[in-house]
This record gives structure tokens, sequence and C-alpha cells, in this order.
């Protein structure tokens, strides 16, 4: 028998186009392969096993070797092989026929392609310049057979040289593709995508350290673990078994998982896998895509968005199932019923583990919470169900590392931080350091402050907010400590309206004059024993921009400048004692100027005021012009008496160091302005 033939594909070429479109993907040409050769050895036993081949199975594998002085790459099994019209049949025609249709559907989704086992054979041809194949099938008295083309439509059929049932597929590596003439690069593939195969994956042999060199044993040396922890049952588990697996899927890690989810399921579809959830030292170590998807242990992808919820890519682990649709789009699988049931199921066993640890072992939860808390909260944010489901067991941390649940901090803080309005209020730090002169007034209030220094922290609040009846979150330097929990009984300020705007102009001549960020003076009777300057943050705005560093969509809050409150304390002997020294210095000076401000100030309201009687149209432009120059008058006088308040304030050391003490206490103080400030205060001493 030998025949020259010609694949049925309407392309003069079809192969280069494969290679150009398969390019970025192209080492996945082993996965298939090897894949194929696995098959093949487990179709032979399944025959076997239903008695319709009565020969010897002997020891099934797959071996794959290479020869860099032949360019050549060989993957072997002893599987069912074909005969001559199988070889006709599934490589000329099954194989071939489908590739253009294939190439023009999936051509705008290059992921899709990984895992389409349809590639099969044909993926040989992205590294190959020829492939021949060498094969014998199992059938009595089937002859062998050689299959060989050089990347075009033509191949050749002739009587094959193998004397033992199996196929022998020999790639002679092009130009290009020389870099996987490599014993390292090999072996890196095969433990990327062979490394769980159930047939046994030979690749050269084992090797030992003998007189100052690595040299190879009689020992085959096998790549896979045909029976990995996920395919056995978990009751044939140790605790050291899970942790010995996690350590073989990812080698480079040191830390032990926190723990882990054995899945199981058989109907309505199927599923198994372990998936572990990782121990997190800082919240910059996490890391997606560390799940791994099988196909009945075929390794797939990393990439398993839309296939697990968002959240749960941040576990590790392993994911198989014959039912996950490999060769379509990623869009498809959303919508696709039975991976959303997949997803549902994943979700529900997840939320299921950690009810079932905080139930039974709240403590060792407690100590898992803070690498827990970002899964916890991820899932909270991004998956209604699973908010329902964890809400029960989503925790709150005080600044004392104490742990509640909403309710539970419900039922220490309702008595004491409900407001005049109904309204309970949760105070929270994200700085302990930074925010401690706040904390202090809190906590000398006997408020609880909550430490809220996650990533996902500020989304967090704002959805518990949302949900938990007249609740609210305030951060505990947003404003004064009266004023942060509102209660009936609060104080008036009694400085005239002519002293505030004297003492804000003062002060405002040492606030610090920096990009993006404005200050503003207010006044509060805070009581004697409260600081005389205290700097807050206004809850909104700031928690608007704190999410704007994180989600992409809110820039608008990104871009404005953040805003401060000097608060000054009018009931503190230093703001009495500044206005005093005002008095006495500066009053003088402006005793003029406020009488002629005061008799320009009537004369713009004068003007105003017959305006504001006439309709627009009726106002004369001379009218118009006079009320203009009158201003104009009124905020030069503004003008001058401004100058000469905020020349005290630049001139009185005693300014200077309360505003530098409340930009400290707030830990805005930094660089030059805090090494003046130390100066300041080693010359006051």
């Amino acid at each position: 028998m030998s025949k020259q033939g010609k694949i049925g594909v309407t392309s003069e070429n079809i192969f280069p186009v494969i290679k150009k479109f398969l390019y970025s993907e192209h080492d996945i040409f082993l996965r298939e392969l090897v894949s194929n050769a696995v098959d093949a050895s487990q179709k032979l036993r399944a025959l076997a096993s239903a008695g319709e081949y009565k020969g010897e199975l002997g020891e099934l594998q797959v071996r794959v070797s290479f020869d860099p002085e032949a360019k050549t790459i060989t993957i072997s099994d002893s599987g069912i092989g074909m005969t001559a019209e199988e070889v006709e049949k599934y490589i000329n025609q099954i194989a071939f026929s489908g590739a253009e249709e294939f190439l023009d559907k999936y051509k705008d989704d290059k992921v899709a392609i990984i895992g389409h086992f349809g590639l099969g054979f044909y993926s040989s041809f992205m590294v190959s310049s020829r492939v021949e194949i060498q094969t014998k099938s199992y059938q009595e008295g089937a002859e062998a057979v050689h299959w060989s083309c050089e990347g075009n439509p033509e191949y050749i059929l002739e009587p094959g040289s193998r004397s033992e049932r199996g196929t022998d597929i020999i790639l002679h590596i092009d130009s290009e593709s020389e870099e996987f003439l490599s014993k390292d690069r090999l072996t890196a593939l095969l433990n990327k995508y062979c490394k769980f195969l159930p047939i046994p994956i030979i690749f050269g042999k084992k090797q030992e350290w003998k007189d100052g060199a690595y040299v190879d044993t009689d020992e085959d040396n096998q790549i896979n673990d045909i029976h990995p922890a996920w395919t056995k049952k978990p009751s044939e588990l140790t605790k050291e078994d899970y942790i010995a697996f996690y350590h073989q899927l990812y080698p480079q890690t040191m830390e032990e998982p926190l723990f882990w989810i054995h899945l199981n399921v058989d109907y309505p579809f199927n599923l198994t896998g372990i998936l572990y959830f990782p121990k997190v030292k800082n919240q910059m170590e996490l890391q997606r895509n560390k799940i791994q998807l099988y196909a009945s242990q075929v390794f797939v992808t990393e990439e398993v968005e839309g296939i697990v919820p968002e959240y749960l890519t941040l576990l590790h682990g392993v994911l198989d199932s014959p039912d996950i649709p490999l060769n379509v789009s990623r869009s498809y699988l959303q919508s696709d019923a039975q991976v959303k049931k997949i997803s549902n199921h994943i979700a529900k066993k997840v939320a299921d583990k950690l009810d079932e640890l905080f139930r039974n072992e709240r403590s060792l939860f407690e100590e898992k919470w803070e690498s827990l808390k970002v899964f916890v909260q991820y899932g909270m944010l991004s998956d209604e169900k699973f908010y329902e489901r964890a809400a029960k067991f989503n925790l709150l941390t005080d600044l004392e590392g104490k742990l509640y649940t909403s309710e539970e901090y419900r039922t220490l803080t309702e008595s004491s931080q409900t407001d005049k309005d109904g309204q309970l209020v949760w105070l929270y730090a994200n700085d302990k350091e930074t925010q401690y002169s706040a904390i202090q007034r809190a906590t000398a209030k006997g408020y609880s402050v909550l430490l809220m220094d996650g990533p996902l922290d500020v989304h967090a609040i704002s959805q518990l907010e949302q949900k938990l009846e007249k609740t609210r979150f305030v951060r505990v330097d947003s404003d004064s400590i009266d004023k942060l929990i509102a209660k009936d009984e609060q104080r008036e300020v009694t400085l005239s309206s002519e002293q505030q705007q004297t003492l804000s102009q003062i002060f405002q001549a040492r606030l610090p004059r920096e990009e993006k960020r404005n200050y503003h003076v207010t006044f509060e009777a805070l009581g004697e024993d409260a600081d005389a300057v205290l700097i807050t943050q206004g809850e909104f705005m700031r928690r608007m921009q704190e999410m704007a560093r994180l989600q992409p969509g809110m820039n608008f809050y990104g871009e404005l400048p953040e805003g401060y409150n000097v608060v000054l304390n009018s009931d503190h002997a230093l703001i009495k004692r500044l206005l005093s020294e005002e008095q006495t210095s500066v009053e003088p000076k402006l005793g003029a100027l406020r009488e002629e401000l005061k008799a320009q100030t009537e004369l713009v309201e004068a003007a105003r005021t017959v305006q504001n009687a006439k309709k627009a149209e009726e106002v004369t432009a001379a009218e118009r012009e006079e009320l203009e120059g009158l201003s104009y008058k009124q905020a030069e006088l503004e003008g001058k008496i401004n100058s000469e308040l905020q020349r005290f304030g630049q001139d009185t050391a005693l300014v200077g160091q309360l505003v530098d003490l409340a930009l400290l206490g707030s830990g805005l103080l930094k660089g030059e302005a805090l090494a003046r400030f130390i100066r300041r205060s080693q010359e006051l001493l």
C-alpha cells in the first residue's frame, strides 16, 4: 500500500495561517499531542475492560523524546493505534476539513483556541516543517502505516515500520521553533500542561549526582502524578495530603494554606477540584489567576474568569470539569447555563465552608480573619447572594483587635453611640498613628473605634451603610468630637461675626498654600480642656476621593482638591489670648478703616436694594456702574483690613505654633514645614 493524496481544504496552504494565527499560544502543540496519546491509551484500556480487546495491555505509557541533531520531537504511545483507513478518516478528513471553518469562527478570540482539543493533531504544524505518523492498530492482523506531510495539503500514506501497536508522532521542528529542542524547555511545558494526566508521561531518565555532574540512571523519569489529590475522595486524604498537594501546585510558595474546599459533584454537572484559601501576609500579595482549570486532568488555563465568580479568582487550587465548554468565547461562557450552575455551586460551597468554620471554630476563624477579610469583602461587594450568606460571618475589628459581627457590634454601641436623630454612628480609623489624637478624643468620651485599614474597607463601609438600618460610619477625625455623634447638648460659639472674621484672617496667614488642598476656618465651642485648634476632613468628600483611587469610574472626585476644616475652639484660653493681643496691637490701626468700611457697606447695600426693587431690564447702565464702583471700594477696604490681620498672623509665633500642632496631629505636617516647626519649638523652649 502506497498512496499520495491531497487534504481536502480550499486554501493552497492553510498551515502558515494556523501558525500565524496561533503564534502566541504555539507551545500548546505538546499538550495537544500528548493528550491525544493519553486518549489513545485510555481507549485501549476501556476496550480491554469491555472485553473487546483480548491482548496484553502491558505498560500503558506516553513517551516524549527529542533529538537536537535530527531536530525532531517524538511523542509515542502504546494505545489503540490506527489503520490506514482510520488515518484517512481522522487525519486527512476530520482533522483538516474543519481547520478553515475553525479559524474563521474564532479569529477574534484567541483565548477560545486554548483547550479546543479539536485542534489536536494539526497544532503540530505550528512548530514543524514536516510531520510524520508511524502507527499500528490494536486490531488483529492490522498493518503498520506511515503518514507524512510537509505543511501543505499534499501527503504520503504508505506501509509503516512500527512493529507494536500504538502511535509515534514525529515532528521535524522548523527553524523558527528550535527553542523546543531543549530539555529544559520541554520539561517546563510537560510540567505545565501534562503534570496530572491519567497515563504516565515519560521524558528521559532520572538523574543522579556522580563524579561532579548529573548523569542519567536506568530509571524512567515520569513527570506526572496520575492520581492527583482532587481525583480522590475527601475521606481518602489527610490534612498533610492536602498541604502536600498545595505545595505540588505552587512549589515556590513557602506558606501553608489557611484551609481548603474539596469539590466533588457528578450531578447535574461534573465538577471536581480543590480550592485553597491562601495565607495573605499583606494585602499587596494578593494574586489572581492562581486557579488551574483542567478538563479530565488535561491542563487548560489559569484564566478562570467567567467560570468562577470574579472574587474567587483570588483563591488558589484546581478545578476539573468536562462540562465546561472550552472551545467558545469568554462572553459565551458567561451566559452558558451550565457554567452559571457551576459558578453558583462553587460560590455556595465557599460560603458554606466559611459559615461552618465560623459557627464551629470561631476562635480559629478569627485567627484567620486578616487573610480571609479581603475574600469575604470582595464577595459581598460583587455578589448579592454571597452578601446574604456572608453577612452573618463578616467581622468588624476594633482598635484593640476584638472582632464582632454587625449585630454584636450594634449591641455593644447602641446605647452610647446613637445620635440625637436616632442614627447609630460607628466611628473608625484607617491609620492608628496619624489619627491618634482624634482616637484619643473619641475613647475619652467612651466611644468604641473600629480599625478599617484594608484595601476594600472604604467600599465595604458604603455597602454596610446601605444594608444596615439607621447606621452610618464616620471616620474619627472627620469632625470635632461633639459633632461626630451629635447629642442634644450643643455649646454655642459666643464670638461675634467680626471676631470670627478677624481670627479667620489671622489663621489663614499661617495655613499652608498647597496645590489640590484647601483649608477652611470654622469655629466651635469645644470646651476649655479641648485642643485650641484641630483639623478635620469631611466624611463624604474624603470617602468619595478614596473610592475614586480604587474605582476608575469615579475620576471626577479624584480630581477635586482635598478639603480640610480648621476648627478654632472659641473656649480655649489661647484663642482668647490671640484675640486680646490683636485688640491691643492691631485694632487701633484698623479703627478708621473699619468705620470707613461700615459706611461703604451701607452704601453698597442701599444701591443693591434699589436695583433689587427693579426688573433687570429697568436697571440703567449708570446704576450698574455705580454699584460696581461701590463694591470695588468695599472690597479694597476689606483687603486692607485683611492684610493687616494676616501680617499680625505672620508675625505672631503662637499662631504658627497652633496651626503646625494641628497639622501635626492630623499627619499633614511634613518635610520643610516640619523642620521649621521643630526649630520654632526649640526657640520657644
